[in-house]
């Protein structure tokens, strides 16, 4: 005698995952990464309309010649910080790139573009050799980087002294401040920076190579068992970090015709304060590109705007350093208010069954 077994279908589980428990539109919009966009759309249209001498298409061309070398730094930063680690030397690579691109190219005779290639080749070194002893000897970033930024800047400045290279060929010094269309208010290098930006959205957003960095930064112990190659990805993102700076270094240099040992002294502040404005988390597996590239262009036009207004650069610092503790601060508050909420939902739903 045999059974006949009836099966009915298995219903599907709900989704649990906390992302899909709010509509789209909350997902979208109830984010601290829309949040610095829209405080950013606010601060432009009242700089426009108040400020005096606040001249939007000049304000914005010059604003972007500004911003460039800390947009493209935070780049790499962004998914560095994500893992939960920290890069303190970029700046000191592009001190170091900037002062390869002179002498190379005065002492050395090379071209511009043989000297910028060298001088990327140079910071993916600088990149590696902190990935390495971050990655596969294990030693704390922040200490690392404290020591190669010393160790880079000191390179740099032993390189020309207390001297500067500033015989430049005309045409490469006008590239770097050349507009896209004459008389417009965008300049040729946000090209270049359009297309890293896409190359890095694509990375972190839309690759599995992204996946792995969010999980790093979440439990690396955890992405290890799901087959995440940990030390790997972060030595690589420290390599990106050290080529984006030498390419942000040479920059620099044409942008203001002039190589020197301390150029750029101090980015690294300034890109780490926007990379976290942005809604990066400092304690890593979380944070969205567009989000910082709307934190450093926030940070530039507040800056431009209290300059205009004839606010000294205490005081602009002071600004901006307020805009960074409220940025990692709210994460932590907004993290405690959401899990009481979460946890009030789950009393409620325990005391209904």
């Amino acid at each position: 005698m045999s059974a006949t077994l009836s099966r009915t279908p298995a219903q599907a589980p709900a989704r649990t995952y906390p992302a899909y428990s709010r509509p789209l539109w909350q997902r979208a919009l109830l984010t601290r990464e829309f949040a610095i966009i829209a405080l950013l759309g606010v601060v432009w249209f009242y700089s426009v309309a108040e400020v005096p001498n606040f001249d939007g298409p000049l304000t914005l061309y010059y604003l972007l010649l500004d911003i460039i070398p800390i947009l493209l730094i935070a780049l790499p930063m962004t998914m560095v910080i994500i893992t939960g680690e920290i890069d303190l030397s970029v700046a000191s690579v592009v001190g170091l790139s900037s002062v390869l691109v002179g002498v190379l190219h005065q002492d050395a005779g090379l071209s511009i573009p043989v000297a910028g290639l060298v001088a990327i080749v140079v910071g993916a070194l600088c990149g590696a050799l902190n990935g390495f002893l971050v990655s596969y000897v294990g030693l704390p970033s922040l200490a690392v980087t404290i020591g190669t930024l010393a160790l880079y800047r000191g390179i740099a400045v032993g390189l020309l002294g207390t001297t500067a290279v500033t015989d430049f060929p005309e045409k490469w010094t006008d590239l770097a401040t050349l507009r896209i269309v004459e008389g417009g208010s965008i300049p040729w290098v946000v090209l270049p920076f359009l297309v890293l930006l896409g190359l890095f959205v694509w990375l972190l957003h839309f690759s599995g190579f992204g996946r792995g960095v969010y999980e790093t930064g979440l439990n690396d112990e955890a992405a290890r068992f799901t087959g995440v190659d940990v030390a790997r990805t972060k030595f690589w993102l420290f390599v990106l970090a050290g080529a984006v700076s030498a390419f942000a270094g040479i920059y620099f240099t044409l942008r203001y015709g002039s190589a020197r040992g301390d150029n750029a002294t101090g980015l690294e502040l300034q890109v780490i304060a926007a990379v976290l404005l942005g809604g990066v988390s400092i304690f890593g597996g979380r944070g969205a590109l567009h989000g910082v590239v709307a934190g450093v262009v926030l940070i530039g036009v507040v800056s431009s705007a209290m300059r205009l207004e004839g606010y000294t650069v205490n005081v602009i610092n002071i600004v901006i350093g307020v805009l960074l503790i409220a940025s990692v601060i709210s994460t932590s508050a907004l993290a405690w208010v959401s899990g009481r909420l979460r946890a009030r939902r789950t009393r409620r739903s325990t005391r209904a069954t």
